[in-house]
């Protein structure tokens, strides 16, 4: 790149002449001298703005970036939107942040601000959860919250997660609201940074209390429990706020022999022990299998640093340890709560589960086979926490989650939440194994019964302003021309969730799509296999979910007929050239 682009330069010059710090301006300054021009555009292209997960990017000076400004920006935005949706009442929020570098300091800029704009805040003293924090919004009769993460994203990243009075992310039309105002704030002399101390008051221990206590009163089991009080269960926090709670939640559902990975037990923005923070990534989890290896235990359980995301080892039936995927454990977990739900005689037809619509349908299978009602929603938690505020009241929520590692139960949070699906998971493994049988025997006869569905996802990262361009291309080709046959099978129904329409291929009937607008297509060939490609609404990737399926006859044809599915999965994903 030989020079800035205009309306580039033009930004970098606001913010070299405007009212910003000293040192940011030098950052700038010492770019433009070095000619960084990449660097630079990609910092100043754009405005951050609310995605999926509100607002989220790598740190560091400019538009495009998360620092002080746009922190700042983001929080006067929506404090101008809750001044103006709450005209003349006294307004309160929560801010709470994770172990990430400068989470600490973008709270307490956000609470600065807020505090500023008239507005009480309850500020947690120290790091905590994210599902804590929308449980206090509810809990503390907030209008809103913000919690300080980028989940499991690198040590580069931070964010801003701006939830509404129901504990959820914003949905619309509130989130366009709150990103209208955001984008209003184009002046940094518009942002009131002056903090006001009276309008802060710290929280920690009480809630921590009220939030422990009300997960502990979803308990089924138990009984189970108590009979496998000694389950040997490993916990890593991988350095994140997960070790505030989780060994604290187990302790209250009743299990007494918790082993800790000492060496990831302090919160650390570094994430020194990993490459990426995140219980998805098999080496994530490789210090906690080998204490589970070294002390033989039952089960590992690993958390991301806002501890909202999950993941789990078991043994298999040779005794060796595996990961499970967000999918399988997701529908272990409903047919865990279905089943025990079903045994206590509580299910009376007012009960639902929900998943997002690039979940396995397994958990539909399940739902059905128990009659239970199902929803499908958008990808995104905030859109099943729409949901469960919108049939608050008229039916219960049992539990619900998607593929990536997100799952709740119980309707006390309206976020993913890994400290209550940790207690659950390990309630359900304790259920099984007072039964003489363990999560992967579980898992195999929840095979045998639904089917077995096997899901992959595939990332590709394309960074920067032309790898925006780019997954929009590749998106336009996928509609325009989408692919006959998929891993041998026709292609019969292809889903636009963009366009909001439904095609039979085979027909040439559509059908309108039920849900708000987003940029997923999803293929679904005659043999019951579904792919779905969805551009990440935080990170720099297009995603490709791939789920196939077909019967299990026996426990023993369990290696054979998963290879048969990957390979199925291998020959989809090379015709759709990925």
């Amino acid at each position: 790149m030989q020079e800035l682009d205009a309306s580039v330069q033009e930004k970098v010059n606001t913010w070299l002449n405007g009212n910003y710090d000293a040192d940011v301006k030098q950052q700038i300054q010492k770019q433009l001298d070095d000619k960084a021009y990449t660097e630079l555009t990609d910092a100043f292209y754009r405005d951050l703005e609310f995605g999926t997960g509100g607002l989220r990017g790598t740190m560091g000076p400019g538009s495009n970036r998360v620092n002080k400004y746009t922190i700042g920006a983001a929080t006067q935005g929506l404090a101008n939107h809750l001044k103006k949706t709450y005209p003349g009442e006294k307004i309160k929020v929560a801010i709470a942040h994770d172990s990430r570098n400068n989470s600490d300091v973008f709270a307490g800029i956000t609470a600065d601000v807020f505090s500023a704009n008239g507005i009480h805040v309850y500020f947690f003293k120290a790091l905590r959860p994210t599902p804590e924090l929308s449980f206090a919004i509810r809990e503390l009769g907030c209008k809103s919250g913000v919690m300080l993460t980028a989940s499991h994203n690198p040590k580069e990243y931070n964010g801003y997660k701006a939830y509404g009075a129901d504990g959820g992310q914003f949905v619309s039309p509130e989130d366009k609201a709150v990103m209208a105002e955001v984008a209003k704030v184009s002046n940094v002399d518009d942002i009131k940074f002056g903090r006001v101390a009276e309008n802060i008051e710290l929280i920690g221990e009480d809630i921590d209390q009220k939030y422990l206590d009300a997960i502990a009163s979803l308990s089924i089991s138990p009984e189970a429990i108590k009979r496998q009080k000694d389950l040997k269960i490993v916990y890593s926090p991988i350095h994140g706020t997960g070790i505030t709670l989780m060994p604290k939640a187990l302790a209250q559902f009743g299990f007494e022999n918790v082993t800790i990975v000492e060496e990831q037990a302090t919160p650390d923005g570094n994430f020194p022990t990993v490459v990426y923070p995140n219980p998805e990534e098999k080496e994530a989890l490789t210090l906690a299998m080998k204490k589970a290896r070294d002390i033989d235990a039952d089960l590992v359980l690993a958390t991301d640093p806002d501890a909202d995301r999950v993941g789990i080892a078991v043994k298999d039936n040779k005794g060796e340890w595996v990961l499970l995927n967000g999918n399988q454990t997701g529908s272990l977990l409903i047919n865990y709560l279905l089943t025990a739900w079903q045994q206590k005689g509580k299910l009376n037809g007012k009960q639902y589960i929900v998943k997002t619509i690039v979940t396995s349908n397994l958990i539909e299978e399940i739902a059905k086979a128990k009659n239970v009602k199902y929803f499908n929603t958008l990808t995104g938690f905030k859109y099943i926490g729409e949901l469960m505020t919108q049939l608050s009241g008229k039916e219960t929520f049992i539990g619900g989650g998607e593929e990536s590692y997100g799952y709740l139960i119980g309707e006390f949070v309206r976020d993913k939440d890994a400290i209550v699906s940790g207690a659950f998971i390990s309630e359900m493994t304790a259920f099984y194994k007072d039964k003489g049988s363990s999560l992967f025997e579980a898992m195999l006869d929840m095979y045998l019964e639904y089917g077995f569905y096997k899901e992959t996802l595939i990332s590709i990262t394309k960074k920067g302003k032309t790898g925006a361009e780019e997954i929009k291309a590749m998106m336009q080709q996928y509609r325009e021309n989408p692919p006959k046959t998929l891993g041998g099978a026709k292609v019969v129904a292809l889903k636009d969730y963009e366009n909001r329409v439904e095609t039979d291929l085979t027909a040439g009937k559509t059908t309108p799509i039920d849900l708000p607008k987003s940029d997923v297509l999803q293929f679904i060939t005659e043999d019951g296999s579904i792919i779905s490609a969805r551009p990440s609404g935080t990170e720099p990737k297009i995603k490709f979910y791939c789920s196939v399926n077909t019967k299990l006859t026996d426990k023993g044809a369990y290696e054979a007929t998963n290879k048969a599915l990957d390979e199925k999965i291998d020959g989809i994903m090379k015709d759709l050239g990925v």
